[in-house]
């Protein structure tokens, strides 16, 4: 059942994460704490009065409870003012799509991290798991195009909901449709991994959108890749052949591709990064790390792509090969949990503990712990190492963006300098003030951090000011709208390439 707002909105967001997280006390009441990182910072941009709805899945069992005491929306009173749909899908399928298949298969492709002599194996049971991420992507689009008023913009959020445009475009074909990806597009060889029905599928499904847009230029020309060798579509470009990738043209449509390079929110960073819990927090790191040590920082969920484990062992080359930094140094890791019902993750978060007891072990002295890692999520805990920072170590297989990389040099009390993989979407704004790597390079990495550290502190913080510059330059807030006036000019009439 829907309410009498129904077919009201002019706005609708859709993302598998919503605004607000749920848990279920023992009592049986229900906690509502915030969620959905820079996108609740974008839909605030819009204002409370554009009469815009979000509408996400219940990730857990408070949010379920929640969805089915609400009805179509959470009570304002939990949500900051934002109306919300959080959609209760069954249990079964949620997690078949949601671990089966956007995290275990989607993920892993467009970042790269199959061991292809093994994996991905597309069975029978992969072939159970896709029929729910269809089923979880069909309830998206029926509460989309019940939500969405005549002519609504309509953003859909990530791979999790690549079948959403295609799907809602059959529903409702009078609503401007986008598509954002937030990771990476893997090039068209590794995406034709996947089986050939399943990569034209998800194609097909992007391009039912009247834009499909990514972080970087990077992104979208494998998108456009992929769209020219699987579906054997037409990618239009500026200024003829040579030019940027600037639409997909299939079957009769055109879809237009955009690049939205997300920021970081300096204002906020700024703000809460001064607070008391911060500041306490920071005494308890300036005692771990001790009189006159430099420290590198790094700040991670502890997902596979994000090489963390590479990163320790670079630390541990610099200490072998540059012993006049043994006792002067300390790496500060924080290796937060993610995605901790998948045993590959169980397995990898072991492994980051068990590299960082070993450096420690092998040069730890009685005055000096050469690694302080943490495992624990801890949000003025992280602000508090960035403020620290020397250097800053980023160095991911793949990423979409990566915020972390943008939200150092914001926060860094003395300037901190950049050791940043060439594989973050990052680096293509960054690489020029930044040490950029190639993550796979242990010994390049260790070198990269020896620059870092000596580093002339002038030189450090002209760049940190530069970093920080180019780091706020696209706020949640300003990527948001932006892509609502994009949209807005995709309508027929109002793009070139639609007429």
């Amino acid at each position: 059942m829907v309410d009498e707002h129904t077919h009201s909105a002019p706005i609708v967001v859709a993302s598998n994460r919503g605004p607000v997280a749920y848990k279920l006390r023992e009592d049986g009441s229900l906690a509502a704490g915030r969620g959905g990182g820079g996108l609740v910072s974008g839909l605030s941009a819009i204002g409370p009065d554009a009469g815009a709805v979000w509408v996400c899945a219940a990730m857990g069992e408070g949010d379920r409870e929640a969805a089915r005491r609400a009805g179509p929306r959470l009570p304002a009173s939990d949500t900051a003012g934002h109306r919300v749909r959080m959609l209760d899908i069954a249990p079964d399928t949620f997690a078949a799509a949601y671990n089966g298949v956007a995290n275990s298969v989607l993920w892993f492709l467009h970042h790269m991290l199959w061991q292809t002599p093994l994996e991905p194996v597309f069975d029978a049971e992969f072939r159970a798991q896709w029929a729910a991420y269809e089923a979880y992507n069909t309830a998206f689009a029926d509460a989309l195009a019940e939500e969405a008023a005549e002519g609504a913009s309509v953003l859909v959020q990530d791979y999790h909901l690549t079948l959403v445009p295609g799907l809602l475009r059959e529903r409702r074909p009078d609503l401007r449709i986008g598509h954002f990806s937030h990771t990476p597009w893997a090039p068209p060889d590794y995406y034709r991994l996947l089986p050939d029905d399943i990569a034209e599928q998800v194609l097909r499904g992007v391009l039912g959108g009247d834009r499909a847009a990514f972080l970087t230029r990077r992104w979208a020309e494998a998108f456009a890749g992929c769209c020219a060798d699987v579906l054997g579509a037409e990618v239009v470009r500026e200024d003829g052949a040579g030019g940027a990738a600037v639409a997909v043209r299939f079957e009769g449509r055109t879809t237009r591709l955009g690049v939205h390079g997300l920021g970081a929110d300096g204002d906020f960073l700024r703000e809460r990064a001064h607070r008391e819990d911060v500041e306490q927090r920071m005494a308890v790191l300036r005692e771990r790390v001790g009189p006159g040590r430099r420290a590198i920082v790094r700040v991670d969920r502890t997902e596979l792509s994000k090489n963390i484990v590479r990163g320790l062992r670079a630390y541990r080359r610099l200490l072998e090969d540059r012993p006049q930094w043994r006792g002067k140094v300390v790496h500060i890791a924080f290796a937060y949990p993610s995605r901790q019902d998948l045993v590959v993750y169980r397995h990898y978060m072991a492994e980051v503990a068990r590299v960082a007891r070993e450096i420690n072990a092998a040069f730890g002295t009685e005055d000096w712990e050469p690694v302080v890692l943490h495992l624990e999520d801890d949000f003025p805990r992280s602000l508090a190492a960035y403020r620290l920072a020397d250097v800053a170590l980023v160095n991911p297989i793949r990423d979409g963006m990566n915020l972390v990389a943008k939200e150092v040099p914001v926060v860094s009390d003395r300037g901190c300098a950049l050791v940043l993989s060439r594989e973050a979407g990052a680096a293509a704004e960054l690489g020029d003030d930044a040490i950029t790597v190639n993550p796979y390079d242990v010994e390049a990495t260790a070198r990269a951090l020896h620059e870092a550290l000596s580093m002339d502190p002038a030189e450090r913080a002209e760049r940190t000011k530069r970093l920080a510059s180019a780091a706020t330059a696209l706020s949640p807030a300003r990527w948001f709208v932006d892509q609502l006036a994009a949209l807005e000019r995709s309508r027929p009439g109002g793009d070139a390439s639609r007429r």
